[in-house]
């Protein structure tokens, strides 16, 4: 039965808020996920820049990224383009909830970015590239699908969509927020070049690994909470109707949580035929990228077509992380391509391979899987080409790494004068340790030099961080 109009407003509106609270809360977890795997030495840096992306990034989002979406949407369907309609926002409080959605969603995607280029990258130059992440890179992709652009569907569909004949399909952003920083991450990565010591004098990968795996877990349980504002909280509460939303939000909730599950069990399995033991970092790994391989899909797809796509994505973000080590020599620190760019990208494809209607398994047509194709394609296409842009200026105006004397004693001493752990790192460096014979162990950031340690068991969220 409908409610009064009013009332299903004001519903939704609450519901956009608390959405909007839930995705914020997602920042912290980033933090601790991002943090825990690098050095003590860099924990400080990493934290600044998680506090960068979010202070810098709503304000960049509030005085151009809300509104450039909308012209991006004009530019590139047959809807008109007036630029002074697209930032209308700014002196009209009734957008101003909407707005918020939009900022945390633009906050996800750039936080993404710091987890690939950690431990070497300037933080003049980081800043630079989270401010283009939230007013530019990241409005302009959502400018061409949710806005109503390219690859949108609607009364002035998008140029691909007109062409095509269907919409692209990405409900809460698999590939529109998270392939996106996923690839923004990679192509920066790429740029700054591995930290010193990442790989050997044969261009074979040597381990670096992270401080803390207690963080690391912590932050990814905190990204899974968040995560159900992400997609659940995508659907909106009431539909145009005025209509309870039970089914929908009831498959969105279930394939959020099935796709979590799957892909942390698939890849612990990896993990473990792959090195010999189930490692719960690749574990909480692959828990996220279930969740990123899901986002685009959950209302769209049956319950064991979430399942599956948690699964396919979960699975493949270990061998993902070695051929993006391994063959492509990119010093990716925690693990964002993988669990952000290849899971988004292919759980993203898939949605019309286990699409449902009418409650019921259906193949959403050839037209709609290679509508999906193109889409990745574009998204993809515009996250390498505009980050490397920003990445590019950035190194013009400040250069994107630091010196090797500041990378050696650390970011936190050499790019903000503090230490997170003093008593482990005294003055930012690494300190001896008393052995049991009186001699010293080295130590690297906290972790003693010389014991037995695994290659790079690398989280992100969102991702993320993550």
């Amino acid at each position: 039965m409908p409610v009064e109009p009013a009332v299903a407003d004001g519903i939704n509106t609450v519901w956009a808020l608390v959405v909007a609270f839930l995705i914020f809360f997602m920042q912290p977890g980033f933090a601790l996920l991002e943090a825990g795997q690098v050095r003590a030495k860099n924990a400080g840096n990493v934290l600044m820049k998680n506090m960068t992306d979010w202070t810098l990034g709503v304000l960049a989002y509030f005085v151009v990224g809300f509104g450039l979406s909308a012209v991006v949407a004009g530019l590139t369907s047959a809807s008109a383009v007036d630029v002074g309609s697209a930032f209308a926002y700014l002196s009209d409080s009734g957008a101003w909830v909407g707005w918020l959605v939009g900022a945390v969603f633009a906050m996800t995607a750039a936080t993404i970015v710091s987890g690939a280029v950690a431990e070497r990258m300037s933080f003049g130059a980081y800043v630079f590239v989270a401010a283009a992440m939230t007013a530019v890179i990241y409005p302009v992709a959502t400018g061409i699908t949710w806005g109503g652009g390219l690859l949108a569907a609607g009364e002035n569909p998008g140029f691909v969509a007109d062409l095509l004949g269907v919409g692209y399909l990405d409900f809460a952003g698999a590939t529109v927020v998270h392939m996106l920083g996923g690839l923004a991450g990679l192509t920066g990565a790429y740029m700054v070049g591995p930290r010193k010591g990442r790989f050997d004098e044969h261009g074979d990968s040597q381990p670096i690994p992270g401080h803390s795996m207690l963080l690391a877990v912590l932050g990814t349980l905190i990204l899974a909470f968040g995560w159900y504002g992400f997609n659940v909280g995508t659907s909106a509460i009431f539909d145009g109707s005025n209509e309870l939303l039970t089914a929908q939000l009831g498959r969105v909730a279930l394939n959020t949580t099935l796709g979590m599950g799957a892909g942390a069990l698939a890849a612990m399995a990896v993990s473990a035929y792959w090195q010999g033991k189930p490692d719960p970092l690749w574990t909480a790994n692959g828990l996220l990228a279930g969740l990123v391989a899901v986002t685009g899909a959950v209302p769209h797809v049956t319950w064991w077509g979430g399942l599956v796509l948690g699964g396919l994505g979960g699975a493949i973000v270990l061998p993902t992380y070695r051929f993006v080590v391994d063959d492509l020599g990119i010093d990716d620190v925690c693990g964002v391509f993988p669990v952000h760019g290849a899971a988004g990208a292919l759980g993203t494809i898939l949605i019309p391979v286990f699409g449902v209607e009418g409650g019921s398994w259906s193949f959403l047509g050839v037209d709609q899987l290679l509508m999906q194709l193109v889409g990745v394609a574009v998204v993809g296409t515009w996250a390498v080409v505009g980050s490397a842009a920003a990445f590019a200026v950035a190194d013009a105006l400040f250069g994107l790494r630091v010196s090797e004397e500041a990378e050696e004693l650390g970011l936190d001493e050499g790019e903000h004068g503090v230490s997170v752990y003093p008593e482990f790192t005294g003055d930012g460096g690494p300190e001896p340790t008393v052995a049991a014979d009186g001699g010293s162990v080295e130590t690297d950031g906290g972790v003693p030099m010389g014991e037995p340690i695994r290659d790079d068991a690398a989280v992100d969220g969102g991702g993320a961080d993550e």
